[in-house]
């Protein structure tokens, strides 16, 4: 008991952590490049509040040395893991933004099914799919619809955090990710335990969890030939070089015709021009056009033409 501290005696020690301006910069910059997250001017603050117990217990008294740490320890990429963690926001529930899920449901999948029925494969990218919820709600609107009961239904689920993934995989939600879930889906596709809701089985079977970092397209090798992404709520993170790269990743892993799923608050105005805006019953979505490809095409054959024409050295 002799070496207990008093609450007093702890926050004297949390005041007494070093971190000047110049150090968080260094914390921003090492986001940017290594999730590509901009932190504001404003972050300073919540930077401190988020990291300084882990900078206490590697009894460090100076972020400035934790931040050495997490560049050049042989530990860093473990503990590099958990500051992404720590500084990006993992909100989300299920059957979040209900207009867009039900245009998914009603329109786009009629889409889809028509346009697949030779092959009966659907492909689906949840990126930066956070605990799980929304990656499981789209399996749940499949197992709803019987026109896909014998379809290869793949939904790849990605995010940046370890520990959501080992989160999400586990499967098991409180209260506070049901808002505004219909009752039948809970009975449906839950059972119920001492510590909240499990998924069910048949719901966790069409779902795969990666961890992958959107800045870094050389590691989505296997995430091809999509039908729809959804990225919702994450890009807003980003500054507009990183947002390009993202969003013309996105196109180049989305079959012609593949629909792009942003939040609400997002949009690809001064992003890119390669995505049509689809106007639905509901809602709008993007949509890779057919012609992107067939433009390529044919961008691909002038030059070629005007390479063999005669007269021109």
């Amino acid at each position: 008991m002799a070496n207990m501290r008093t609450p007093q005696e702890i926050l004297d020690t949390e005041q007494k952590l070093v971190f000047t301006d110049d150090t968080f910069k260094l914390f921003q910059d090492l986001m940017f490049q290594k999730a590509g997250v901009v932190m504001d001017e404003q972050s300073k603050t919540f930077i401190r509040s988020r990291l300084k117990d882990s900078v206490l217990k590697k009894q460090f008294s100076d972020f400035r040395d934790y931040y050495y740490f997490l560049k050049y320890d042989r530990d860093k990429e473990t503990e590099l893991s958990r500051v992404i963690d720590l500084l990006t926001i993992h909100e989300t529930y299920f059957f979040r933004e209900t207009l867009q899920l039900d245009t998914f449901s009603d329109e786009i999948l009629a889409e889809i099914l028509e346009r697949n029925k030779s092959h009966k494969t659907i492909r689906i990218w949840s990126a930066g799919c956070s605990t799980g919820e929304e990656a499981y709600t789209i399996s749940m609107l499949l197992l709803e619809k019987p026109e896909f009961k014998d379809w290869r239904c793949e939904i790849f689920a990605t995010d940046i955090s370890p520990n959501v993934l080992q989160f999400a995989r586990k499967g098991v939600y409180t209260d506070n990710s049901f808002r505004g879930v219909p009752q039948a889906y809970i009975d449906k596709y839950f059972i119920k335990e001492n510590n909240g809701y499990r998924v069910k089985d048949q719901v966790k079977e069409k779902v795969t969890f990666f961890q992958i970092n959107l800045i870094e397209p050389q590691k989505m090798f296997f995430l091809s030939e999509m039908d729809v992404i959804f990225c919702r709520n994450v890009i807003i993170y980003f500054n507009l070089d990183v947002r390009k790269n993202v969003i013309a990743t996105f196109h180049e892993r989305l079959k012609p015709d593949g629909f792009l799923l942003l939040g609400h608050s997002e949009s690809l105005s001064y992003i890119t021009p390669e995505f049509e805006l689809r106007h639905f019953k509901k809602d709008m979505v993007y949509q890779k056009p057919v012609r992107s490809l067939d433009q390529a095409i044919q961008r691909s054959e002038g030059r070629k033409g005007a390479l063999l024409e005669p007269g021109k050295d």
